[in-house]
């Protein structure tokens, strides 16, 4: 009987001692969340019908090449819809082919036809397919941008299962508008060969050709390089010499006249693309198009390996912006803010000393009501209680948990079911008592009688917790995740200390002749 309460007592101390050690110092160990520490938190929709617009643009080059190769003859090839191909012009004695051509290299799409048209749909399998990993790639874009930019603690995670949109916690943000202008930066980045340009006028650019775009070329604005009359314009290939994917590093520099620039550095793949592009085109210009924009367009003076330099009119602060979403790698598709919401560093002080207050207030309340009511048990019960909130504190730190507004109401509503739970152990004794029942047999069935009761009761509230852990957000994941330790601290508390120091307080006597409850 001694050892089996030697071993019961060590177990008390051996779980508070390591709690009380996980705990120390609580500034590192506790991690506030942003209505307490301050920072911003966006709700961000990711655009997924771009992913499917960009495979349809991929695939049109591809089918160009695959019809070409076959000798399939056509008027023109264009995006349609969204995920759509519209093959214009087909020539009747060719349909056939056409036909063989999309089934062999093209199963993945669905095609009509009607005199002339081929219409070609991405399927449905597909479509889901890319935009599941459209957001997949667009939260881990932004969780290494966020992470390049320095936020201590960032939080990046998808809302829902089967949602589109992203939830951003930023704690300690003091720039709101540049984090966002960072992570929404599209950062496609292409190398292009200019056919013609840069004029200043759209007109002027395709005189040349009558008036329309050429096949297989694409009309680009400059950036940097505006003219009084308005922008400059480029007609450059629409295939892509190199893109952002070649990249292997991209750091602020500066260029010839020491302004801010952005150099970058090349993959071996990388390199060996960039160094026969510009070995087979000495003399002309390479536009560097960013997000659809010509940022700048240097000459080819000599064949180019594996570096190269983007300039442009960029300040300190944009060229090191541009050269960290180049490291973090394009979004694969273009970003909606849904919200914003800002919470200040004092405003989060302020809530902490409210919170702090309140639970203070809580505790203390408590505890004089179950000396006052429970006499010397009550004691018994406040020693749980404490210990409860630093068995709490320690899991959460164990845990890495964040603490919320709402997580502090969790925590006091979790010292509230503790003492609710002791509640019920001590009426259950005084009732074995009242039954005429010994001091020793009337804590034994207290304890053996309520626990269903309790058990019952906080797995129901464990149920609740755990649904509004998996389908909340933010500040409610907080409080579920405070009640649902709350709950696992107050059962050991309430059911295995509480009873560990009654049997202390009765010792090895045989006969206990009255208990203080």
């Amino acid at each position: 009987m001694r050892n089996n309460m030697l071993w019961k007592v060590l177990s008390v101390v051996a779980i508070v001692g390591g709690c009380v050690y996980l705990l120390y110092p609580p500034k590192e160990k506790i991690k506030l969340g942003l209505d307490l520490k301050g920072g911003m938190q966006l709700v961000i929709k990711v655009q997924t019908d771009d992913a499917l617009k960009i495979h349809a643009d991929q695939e049109m080059l591809r089918l160009d090449d695959k019809l070409k190769g076959e000798a399939v003859t056509v008027k023109s090839i264009q995006a349609g819809g969204v995920g759509e191909i519209v093959i214009d012009g087909v020539d009747p004695k060719d349909e056939s082919t056409a036909v063989k051509v999309l089934k062999e290299y093209f199963p993945s799409w669905s095609y009509s036809t009607k005199p002339g048209t081929m219409t070609l749909q991405i399927k449905p399998e597909l479509a889901s397919s890319l935009r599941e990993e459209a957001i997949k790639q667009a939260i881990e874009t932004i969780r290494n941008r966020v992470d390049e930019f320095g936020v201590a603690e960032p939080s990046v995670q998808r809302r829902g299962l089967t949602s589109d949109t992203v939830l951003v916690q930023l704690p300690g943000v003091d720039d709101p508008q540049r984090v966002k202008d960072l992570i929404k930066i599209t950062a496609v980045l292409e190398l292009k060969l200019v056919e013609s340009g840069p004029v200043g006028s759209r007109e002027s650019l395709l005189a040349a050709s009558g008036g329309t775009v050429p096949p297989g070329t694409e009309v680009v604005t400059g950036k940097g390089e505006d003219t009084a009359q308005g922008p400059e314009y480029y007609l450059v290939k629409k295939a892509s010499a190199i893109t952002g994917r070649d990249l292997r590093n991209a750091k602020r520099s500066a260029d010839q006249y020491n302004l801010p620039a952005v150099s970058f550095s090349l993959t071996p793949e990388g390199a060996d693309k960039f160094e026969k592009v510009t070995g087979e085109n000495v003399g002309k210009l390479l536009a560097i198009v960013l997000d659809g924009q010509v940022e700048s367009a240097p000459r080819i003076n000599a064949k180019i390996s594996d570096e190269g330099i983007i300039e442009g009119n960029f300040t300190t602060d944009r060229a090191e912006d541009l050269a960290l979403v180049l490291r973090s790698g394009s979004l694969p598709a273009s970003l909606q803010f849904l919200e914003e919401r800002s919470v200040g560093a004092s405003l989060g002080m302020d809530s902490i000393r409210q919170g702090l207050r309140a639970s203070i207030a809580a505790v203390i309340g408590v505890m004089i009501f179950l000396i006052v009511y429970y006499k010397a048990s009550g004691i018994n019960a406040t020693i749980a209680l404490i210990l409860n909130i630093v068995i709490l504190l320690g899991c959460m730190a164990y845990f890495q948990a964040t603490l919320t507004l709402p997580g502090i109401a969790g925590v006091i509503l979790g010292i509230g079911m503790a003492v609710d739970a002791n509640v019920l152990i001590f009426e259950r004794v005084r009732e074995e008592l009242r039954m005429g029942k010994t001091v020793r047999s009337a804590v034994a069935g207290g304890f053996g009688k309520a626990f269903w009761t309790i058990f019952d009761s906080n797995l129901t509230t464990v149920i609740s917790a755990v649904f509004l852990f998996q389908f909340g957000s933010g500040p409610i994941k907080g409080y579920a995740v405070t009640l649902i330790l709350g709950i696992a601290a107050s059962m050991f508390t309430a059911i295995f200390v509480s009873r560990v120091m009654f049997d202390l307080t009765m010792g090895s006597k045989t006969k206990v002749e009255k208990l203080s409850i």
